[in-house]
Protein backbone atom coordinates (compact mmCIF):
# COMPACT_ATOMS: atom_id res chain seq x y z
CA UNK A 1 0.00 0.00 0.00
CA UNK A 2 1.63 3.25 -1.14
CA UNK A 3 1.13 6.23 1.15
CA UNK A 4 0.81 9.78 -0.16
CA UNK A 5 3.66 12.11 0.74
CA UNK A 6 3.04 14.34 3.74
CA UNK A 7 4.77 17.56 4.78
CA UNK A 8 5.00 19.06 8.23
CA UNK A 9 6.51 22.08 9.97
CA UNK A 10 8.17 22.10 13.38
CA UNK A 11 8.99 25.04 15.61
CA UNK A 12 10.61 25.12 19.04
CA UNK A 13 8.61 26.50 21.95
CA UNK A 14 11.30 29.02 22.89
CA UNK A 15 9.34 32.14 21.95
CA UNK A 16 6.42 34.13 23.39
CA UNK A 17 3.09 32.31 23.42
CA UNK A 18 1.49 34.77 21.03
CA UNK A 19 4.22 34.11 18.46
CA UNK A 20 3.80 30.34 18.77
CA UNK A 21 0.07 30.68 18.15
CA UNK A 22 0.70 32.95 15.16
CA UNK A 23 3.14 30.50 13.59
CA UNK A 24 0.94 27.43 14.09
CA UNK A 25 -2.00 29.25 12.57
CA UNK A 26 0.28 30.30 9.69
CA UNK A 27 1.32 26.65 9.11
CA UNK A 28 -2.35 25.69 9.00
CA UNK A 29 -3.12 28.51 6.57
CA UNK A 30 -0.21 27.47 4.35
CA UNK A 31 -1.65 23.95 4.07
CA UNK A 32 0.94 21.86 5.90
CA UNK A 33 -0.32 18.39 6.86
CA UNK A 34 1.08 18.55 10.38
CA UNK A 35 2.88 20.77 12.85
CA UNK A 36 5.04 19.82 15.82
CA UNK A 37 6.88 21.03 18.90
CA UNK A 38 9.67 19.44 20.93
CA UNK A 39 9.46 17.71 24.30
CA UNK A 40 12.36 18.39 26.64
CA UNK A 41 12.61 19.93 30.09
CA UNK A 42 14.84 22.66 28.64
CA UNK A 43 16.21 23.54 25.23
CA UNK A 44 19.35 21.45 25.60
CA UNK A 45 21.21 23.58 23.02
CA UNK A 46 20.46 26.73 25.06
CA UNK A 47 19.42 25.59 28.57
CA UNK A 48 19.04 29.11 29.99
CA UNK A 49 16.71 30.35 27.24
CA UNK A 50 12.91 30.61 27.66
CA UNK A 51 11.14 27.26 27.16
CA UNK A 52 7.54 26.06 27.45
CA UNK A 53 6.61 22.52 28.49
CA UNK A 54 5.63 20.26 25.60
CA UNK A 55 2.25 18.68 26.34
CA UNK A 56 0.67 21.69 28.05
CA UNK A 57 1.84 23.83 25.12
CA UNK A 58 0.42 21.25 22.71
CA UNK A 59 -2.97 21.41 24.42
CA UNK A 60 -3.09 25.18 24.07
CA UNK A 61 -2.00 25.09 20.43
CA UNK A 62 -4.61 22.42 19.70
CA UNK A 63 -7.24 24.91 20.77
CA UNK A 64 -5.71 27.63 18.59
CA UNK A 65 -5.91 25.55 15.37
CA UNK A 66 -8.69 23.62 13.68
CA UNK A 67 -7.55 21.44 10.76
CA UNK A 68 -3.81 20.71 10.88
CA UNK A 69 -2.57 17.53 12.57
CA UNK A 70 -0.47 18.13 15.68
CA UNK A 71 2.04 16.42 17.92
CA UNK A 72 5.30 16.38 19.85
CA UNK A 73 8.39 15.36 17.92
CA UNK A 74 8.76 13.41 20.08
CA UNK A 75 7.53 12.81 23.63
CA UNK A 76 10.47 11.91 25.88
CA UNK A 77 9.40 8.88 27.93
CA UNK A 78 11.73 9.49 30.92
CA UNK A 79 9.65 12.55 31.79
CA UNK A 80 6.28 10.80 32.22
CA UNK A 81 4.44 7.90 33.71
CA UNK A 82 2.84 6.06 30.76
CA UNK A 83 -0.67 6.09 32.28
CA UNK A 84 -0.46 9.88 32.64
CA UNK A 85 0.81 10.12 29.06
CA UNK A 86 -2.20 8.11 27.89
CA UNK A 87 -4.50 10.53 29.73
CA UNK A 88 -2.69 13.53 28.24
CA UNK A 89 -3.03 12.05 24.76
CA UNK A 90 -6.73 11.37 25.30
CA UNK A 91 -7.25 14.95 26.46
CA UNK A 92 -5.41 16.56 23.54
CA UNK A 93 -7.19 14.24 21.10
CA UNK A 94 -10.46 15.72 22.36
CA UNK A 95 -9.24 19.32 22.48
CA UNK A 96 -8.05 18.99 18.87
CA UNK A 97 -11.19 17.10 17.74
CA UNK A 98 -9.15 14.13 16.58
CA UNK A 99 -6.00 15.73 15.13
CA UNK A 100 -3.38 14.31 17.51
CA UNK A 101 -0.36 12.27 16.41
CA UNK A 102 1.30 10.64 19.44
CA UNK A 103 5.00 11.21 18.89
CA UNK A 104 7.03 9.12 21.32
CA UNK A 105 10.65 8.12 21.78
CA UNK A 106 13.20 6.91 24.31
CA UNK A 107 14.62 10.38 25.00
CA UNK A 108 17.93 12.08 24.23
CA UNK A 109 21.07 10.80 26.00
CA UNK A 110 22.41 12.67 28.98
CA UNK A 111 25.55 13.57 27.05
CA UNK A 112 23.31 15.90 25.01
CA UNK A 113 20.35 16.69 27.26
CA UNK A 114 20.90 17.99 30.84
CA UNK A 115 17.31 17.11 31.77
CA UNK A 116 18.19 14.09 33.92
CA UNK A 117 20.56 16.02 36.14
CA UNK A 118 18.26 19.04 36.36
CA UNK A 119 15.20 16.97 37.26
CA UNK A 120 17.06 14.56 39.54
CA UNK A 121 15.97 11.50 37.57
CA UNK A 122 18.07 8.47 36.67
CA UNK A 123 19.32 8.15 33.12
CA UNK A 124 18.52 4.63 31.93
CA UNK A 125 21.13 2.51 30.15
CA UNK A 126 20.37 1.77 26.48
CA UNK A 127 18.92 -1.71 26.98
CA UNK A 128 16.58 -0.51 29.73
CA UNK A 129 15.64 2.58 27.74
CA UNK A 130 14.46 0.44 24.80
CA UNK A 131 12.59 -1.98 27.07
CA UNK A 132 10.84 0.92 28.76
CA UNK A 133 9.93 2.41 25.39
CA UNK A 134 8.19 -0.82 24.42
CA UNK A 135 6.28 -0.99 27.71
CA UNK A 136 5.24 2.66 27.51
CA UNK A 137 3.97 2.31 23.94
CA UNK A 138 2.10 -0.90 24.84
CA UNK A 139 0.50 0.76 27.86
CA UNK A 140 -0.57 3.92 26.03
CA UNK A 141 -1.89 1.81 23.15
CA UNK A 142 -3.87 -0.47 25.46
CA UNK A 143 -5.27 2.33 27.60
CA UNK A 144 -6.49 4.30 24.59
CA UNK A 145 -8.21 1.22 23.16
CA UNK A 146 -9.90 0.04 26.36
CA UNK A 147 -12.03 1.35 29.20
CA UNK A 148 -9.99 -0.54 31.83
CA UNK A 149 -6.35 -1.62 31.63
CA UNK A 150 -4.18 -4.00 33.63
CA UNK A 151 -0.53 -4.37 32.70
CA UNK A 152 2.36 -6.12 34.44
CA UNK A 153 5.70 -5.32 32.87
CA UNK A 154 9.27 -5.37 34.06
CA UNK A 155 9.24 -1.61 34.66
CA UNK A 156 5.59 -0.51 34.78
CA UNK A 157 2.47 -1.88 36.42
CA UNK A 158 -1.03 -0.65 35.64
CA UNK A 159 -3.79 -1.82 37.96
CA UNK A 160 -7.36 -1.27 36.80
CA UNK A 161 -6.66 2.10 35.12
CA UNK A 162 -9.95 3.51 33.83
CA UNK A 163 -10.14 5.66 30.69
CA UNK A 164 -13.19 7.68 29.74
CA UNK A 165 -14.31 9.09 27.42
CA UNK A 166 -13.11 7.12 24.42
CA UNK A 167 -10.67 8.91 22.11
CA UNK A 168 -12.08 10.82 19.15
CA UNK A 169 -9.85 8.87 16.75
CA UNK A 170 -10.57 5.15 16.49
CA UNK A 171 -9.20 2.85 17.64
CA UNK A 172 -6.76 5.45 19.02
CA UNK A 173 -4.66 8.42 17.82
CA UNK A 174 -1.81 7.19 15.60
CA UNK A 175 1.69 6.60 16.97
CA UNK A 176 4.79 8.25 15.52
CA UNK A 177 7.69 6.33 17.09
CA UNK A 178 11.24 7.65 16.88
CA UNK A 179 13.79 4.85 16.45
CA UNK A 180 17.43 4.59 15.43
CA UNK A 181 18.75 1.25 16.74
CA UNK A 182 17.50 -2.27 16.04
CA UNK A 183 15.67 -2.66 19.35
CA UNK A 184 13.58 0.48 18.93
CA UNK A 185 13.19 -0.07 15.17
CA UNK A 186 11.51 -3.40 16.00
CA UNK A 187 9.09 -1.55 18.30
CA UNK A 188 8.28 0.88 15.49
CA UNK A 189 7.71 -1.97 13.03
CA UNK A 190 5.38 -3.74 15.45
CA UNK A 191 3.45 -0.84 17.00
CA UNK A 192 3.89 2.42 15.07
CA UNK A 193 1.74 3.99 12.41
CA UNK A 194 4.72 6.17 11.47
CA UNK A 195 8.45 5.66 12.00
CA UNK A 196 10.33 8.89 12.74
CA UNK A 197 14.02 9.61 12.29
CA UNK A 198 16.31 12.61 12.04
CA UNK A 199 18.78 10.59 9.98
CA UNK A 200 22.37 10.27 11.15
CA UNK A 201 24.05 11.53 14.27
CA UNK A 202 23.92 15.17 15.33
CA UNK A 203 26.01 17.20 12.90
CA UNK A 204 26.30 14.41 10.31
CA UNK A 205 26.84 15.34 6.66
CA UNK A 206 23.84 14.57 4.45
CA UNK A 207 25.64 11.69 2.73
CA UNK A 208 25.92 9.87 6.06
CA UNK A 209 22.33 10.72 6.98
CA UNK A 210 21.09 9.22 3.71
CA UNK A 211 23.19 6.09 4.21
CA UNK A 212 22.08 5.53 7.80
CA UNK A 213 18.45 6.32 7.05
CA UNK A 214 18.43 3.86 4.15
CA UNK A 215 19.89 1.10 6.32
CA UNK A 216 17.26 1.69 8.99
CA UNK A 217 14.49 1.85 6.41
CA UNK A 218 15.65 -1.41 4.81
CA UNK A 219 15.75 -3.05 8.24
CA UNK A 220 12.15 -1.94 8.86
CA UNK A 221 11.05 -3.45 5.53
CA UNK A 222 12.65 -6.80 6.36
CA UNK A 223 11.38 -6.87 9.93
CA UNK A 224 7.83 -5.95 8.86
CA UNK A 225 7.89 -8.86 6.42
CA UNK A 226 9.23 -11.15 9.15
CA UNK A 227 6.33 -10.33 11.49
CA UNK A 228 3.71 -10.42 8.73
CA UNK A 229 3.11 -6.69 8.41
CA UNK A 230 2.80 -4.95 5.05
CA UNK A 231 5.88 -2.67 5.00
CA UNK A 232 3.86 -0.12 3.05
CA UNK A 233 1.49 0.32 6.00
CA UNK A 234 4.27 1.97 8.04
CA UNK A 235 4.77 5.61 7.11
CA UNK A 236 8.43 6.71 7.00
CA UNK A 237 9.02 10.19 8.41
CA UNK A 238 12.23 12.25 8.46
CA UNK A 239 12.92 15.40 10.43
CA UNK A 240 15.16 17.46 8.17
CA UNK A 241 17.97 18.25 10.57
CA UNK A 242 21.35 19.94 10.86
CA UNK A 243 22.95 21.56 7.82
CA UNK A 244 20.10 20.46 5.55
CA UNK A 245 17.61 22.31 7.74
CA UNK A 246 19.67 25.47 7.37
CA UNK A 247 19.53 25.39 3.56
CA UNK A 248 16.17 23.72 2.85
CA UNK A 249 14.45 26.98 1.94
CA UNK A 250 17.39 28.82 0.44
CA UNK A 251 15.69 28.10 -2.87
CA UNK A 252 13.08 25.79 -4.38
CA UNK A 253 15.96 23.85 -5.96
CA UNK A 254 17.48 23.19 -2.53
CA UNK A 255 14.11 22.07 -1.20
CA UNK A 256 13.49 19.71 -4.13
CA UNK A 257 16.98 18.26 -3.88
CA UNK A 258 16.37 17.30 -0.24
CA UNK A 259 12.92 15.83 -0.88
CA UNK A 260 14.05 13.80 -3.90
CA UNK A 261 17.14 12.55 -2.05
CA UNK A 262 15.01 10.95 0.66
CA UNK A 263 12.09 9.92 -1.53
CA UNK A 264 14.58 7.75 -3.39
CA UNK A 265 15.21 5.70 -0.23
CA UNK A 266 11.57 5.37 0.81
CA UNK A 267 10.77 8.42 2.96
CA UNK A 268 7.20 9.67 2.51
CA UNK A 269 6.85 12.26 5.25
CA UNK A 270 9.09 15.31 5.50
CA UNK A 271 9.19 17.54 8.58
CA UNK A 272 10.92 20.90 8.13
CA UNK A 273 11.97 23.48 10.69
CA UNK A 274 10.43 26.90 10.26
CA UNK A 275 13.44 29.01 9.12
CA UNK A 276 13.54 31.25 12.18
CA UNK A 277 17.35 31.09 11.97
CA UNK A 278 17.30 32.56 8.43
CA UNK A 279 14.50 35.14 8.09
CA UNK A 280 15.47 35.74 4.45
CA UNK A 281 14.23 32.17 3.72
CA UNK A 282 10.72 32.77 5.10
CA UNK A 283 9.22 34.04 1.81
CA UNK A 284 10.55 30.94 0.01
CA UNK A 285 9.23 28.73 2.82
CA UNK A 286 5.75 30.19 2.33
CA UNK A 287 5.91 30.06 -1.47
CA UNK A 288 6.99 26.39 -1.44
CA UNK A 289 4.21 25.53 1.02
CA UNK A 290 1.58 27.13 -1.19
CA UNK A 291 2.81 26.19 -4.65
CA UNK A 292 5.32 23.31 -4.58
CA UNK A 293 4.22 20.98 -1.81
CA UNK A 294 0.68 20.43 -3.18
CA UNK A 295 2.23 19.04 -6.40
CA UNK A 296 4.40 16.57 -4.45
CA UNK A 297 1.80 14.81 -2.30
CA UNK A 298 0.96 12.20 -4.97
CA UNK A 299 4.45 11.90 -6.48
Amino acid sequence: MKEDNRFGAVVLQDMPWSELVRLWQKFEELGFDSTWIADHFVNYAHPTSPWLEGWTTLAGLANATSTIRIGTLVTSIPLRNPALLARQALTVDHISNGRLEIGIGAGAPGSIDPTYKMMGIREWPTKERIARLREQVEIVDTMLRNNTTNYNGEYYTIDGAIMAPEPVQKPRPPFTIAAHVKGSLKIAAELADTWSSFGGDFGSPHELIVEKTKKRNDFLDKYCEKIGRDPGSLRRSLLIFGAEANTAFASEAHFMEIVERYQAIGINEFIFFYPFFAPDQIPTFEKIAKETIPTLRKS
